[in-house]
């Protein structure tokens, strides 16, 4: 059962209808994260603003993979199922998404960004300068670094918040952790 109820699309006035209108247009229906932000219209604004802006550079499948070893990480289902579809749709296969889970991207270039995703929060953003220069030596300048400890930190949100908040799973659901079986 949830712990912080959902604005219904239907019911929802003023900035609040605005707002997950506006997300029903982009992905042809409003999720429940969107939905329990929702009870914060400048919650929800905030974070829509801070993942439109975003989306702007790194490529859909980096930002997937990134988003999905941050919700492995964080233990959230929500995020682990909504981003396992939506990895999908940005042309990821079944394995790509358990793979990225695991820190071990589509690339190698990829998999040096995840592998740094997941020292970002395995350390709250204290990594080493051998792990910075290791990002550096796979190509990633310093915006692109600066964009990917972005990505992890908009996740992080979202993954903290649907814990606490145990937002009802609206996608396919997928287990977290992975098991020790489930195929790469």
């Amino acid at each position: 059962m949830t712990r912080i109820s959902a604005v219904e699309h239907e019911t929802a006035t003023g900035k609040t209808k605005d707002l997950l209108d506006g997300v029903k247009a982009k992905l042809g229906f409003a999720p429940n994260l969107m939905k329990t932000f929702a009870n914060s219209p400048a919650a929800l604004e905030a974070y829509l603003g801070f993942n439109a802006t975003l989306g702007k550079t790194l490529n859909a499948k980096l930002r997937e993979e990134i988003a999905l070893i941050t919700a492995e990480q964080n233990g959230c289902g929500y995020c682990a199922s909504a981003h396992t579809a939506l990895g999908k749709a940005a042309g990821m296969s079944d394995d790509e998404t358990i793979a990225a889970r695991r820190g071990v991207g589509s690339d190698n270039k990829k998999t040096a960004a995840l592998t740094f995703a997941k020292a970002i929060l395995e350390k709250r953003g204290s990594v080493s300068d051998d792990e910075l220069a290791e990002i550096r030596s796979a190509g990633y300048t310093d915006g692109e670094i600066t964009e990917i400890v972005s990505h992890v930190a908009l996740n992080v949100l979202t993954n903290y918040f649907n814990n606490l908040a145990e937002t009802e799973i609206d996608f396919p659901v997928v287990s977290v952790p992975l098991s020790r079986s489930a195929a790469i």
